[in-house]
């Protein structure tokens, strides 16, 4: 049998190179050293065996399902996994009564609740992240989530205040040489070849800092090799196999957080015209359409704001249809309320005072509100003094009465600054009208 068939053989019976390079150990784990290296804080919970729920956010490729059954194997738990692509509340609870039998049958062993895996959590409806809730919080279960969307906007604040959240980093260079090296060295395929890299930058840029990636297109590159000859991986080769095998190589969209990031900046940036040249880059390799109108809905609602409150209607409007006829036809709408968006007049003075109105009231919980804004629905309450003194404002002349609503160390506090746009300008000029000791006078009209 020639070297050819040969390898043809193997690549029949073995999985594909990044399943085969998969590490079983912390030592052999690539890359989130802040996370895994000596006295971080993962390495010290495995150590300790006392793993608590926790969610690994961070884009693709750079090992977040490695991580979580590495956990499982080192600490010797039942594992379970599903994937939210597919799963159904059904399944989360079929799993979760597995995960309750398996903690009672060694209850007192020392293994510890068994270990859940949710891939792509983010894409969990919230009916589905409520069936995790309870098994979380008694211990049934100890919920690993891995997510590439940010978790404060994907899951559920109940179900995230039970976990802790690790942000993973794309792989850098040294890390990504690290596993060349390995694959090079270890793999029972590419082991066997005569493969010299000669130049890596175009192999790891192309990555963008996904193991998976990177895998896969050295695979690609020795797939269409030669294999009776040695095998010279330079820039020129890398480039070269990427146009011309394009399908098969990463046809979910090539760096596709680097594009993500340039189409919305290009929103925020007022640039249609490379709004609509980066969407159309991530429709044509395949990138879900509901994730950019996800993209737009924050985008309307952060960047565009209340200089043009007419933008978030759009973008919600843009989800619900994009999610009704899908593709190709998605495209239009999309297209649509790119342009809209990035046509319009820009203000993040919303996302600001919400920032800073968290901000405050992660001091203040214990901030009393003040007796005449509570309700009385008692009679106890209103000997109590609640609601006593509240004026309401729709009897006063304008609808509006000066009453202060903050509790009383925070009065005077402004969380909203309206931004320089004609349509808050209205809303200033209001506010001014109403609270000169907070937003001061409106200006003279010039004539």
């Amino acid at each position: 049998m020639d070297s050819s068939a040969a390898y043809s053989d193997l690549l029949r019976r073995l999985p594909p190179l990044p399943e085969r390079m998969r590490p079983h150990s912390l030592d052999d784990y690539v890359g989130q050293r802040h996370l895994v290296g000596p006295g971080c804080v993962l390495r010290n919970m495995i150590e300790a065996g006392n793993l608590t729920s926790f969610i690994l956010w961070g884009p693709p490729g750079v090992g977040k399902t490695t991580l979580a059954r590495i956990l499982a194997e080192t600490q010797d738990r039942a594992f379970f996994s599903l994937s939210a692509v597919h799963a159904g509340v059904k399944d989360v609870r079929e799993v979760i009564d597995k995960a309750r039998a398996e903690r009672g049958s060694v209850f007192g062993t020392g293994k510890g609740s068994p270990i859940l895996f949710i891939d792509e959590i983010h894409r969990f409806s919230k009916s589905q992240q409520d069936a995790l809730l309870g098994a979380v919080e008694d211990g049934t279960v100890v919920l690993i989530g891995a997510t590439t969307e940010n978790p404060s906007f994907e899951v559920i604040n109940p179900l995230l205040s039970r976990c802790r959240v690790y942000v993973l980093k794309s792989l850098e260079a040294a890390d990504l040489q690290q596993l060349l090296d390995r694959t090079l060295r270890e793999d029972e395929i590419l082991s066997g070849l005569d493969i010299t890299v000669r130049e890596s930058q175009a192999l790891f840029r192309f990555s963008g800092g996904d193991a998976r990636k990177m895998l896969g297109l050295l695979e690609t590159i020795v797939d269409v090799s030669p294999k009776d000859q040695p095998i010279i991986i330079d820039n020129q080769l890398v480039t070269r196999t990427i146009q011309e095998n394009s399908a098969r190589y990463d046809k979910g969209g090539e760096m596709h957080y680097d594009i993500i990031s340039a189409f919305i900046k290009s929103v925020r940036g007022s640039d249609p015209n490379a709004a609509i040249y980066y969407m159309a880059r991530m429709l044509d390799g395949g990138e879900d359409p509901l994730f950019i109108a996800r993209r737009l809905c924050i985008l309307a609602a952060e960047d565009v704001g209340l200089a043009n409150p007419n933008a978030l209607l759009l973008a919600n409007a843009c989800f619900q249809v994009v999610h009704a006829i899908g593709m190709p036809e998605a495209r239009i709408p999309l297209a649509e309320t790119a342009i809209y968006l990035a046509s319009s007049p820009k203000s993040n003075s919303a996302y600001m005072a919400i920032a800073k109105g968290l901000e405050v009231a992660k001091d203040t919980q214990t901030s009393a509100v003040p007796l005449y804004l509570r309700n009385a629905p008692t009679s106890l309450m209103a000997e109590l003094g609640y609601a006593d003194g509240y004026k309401y404002a729709h009897d006063f002349p304008g609808h509006f009465v000066d009453l202060e609503f903050l509790p009383e160390d925070l009065a005077g506090t402004v969380f909203y600054t309206p931004a320089e746009n004609k349509h808050e300008n209205g809303l200033r000029a209001y506010l001014q009208s109403c609270w000169p000791k907070y937003y001061g006078t409106a200006s003279p009209q010039k004539s």
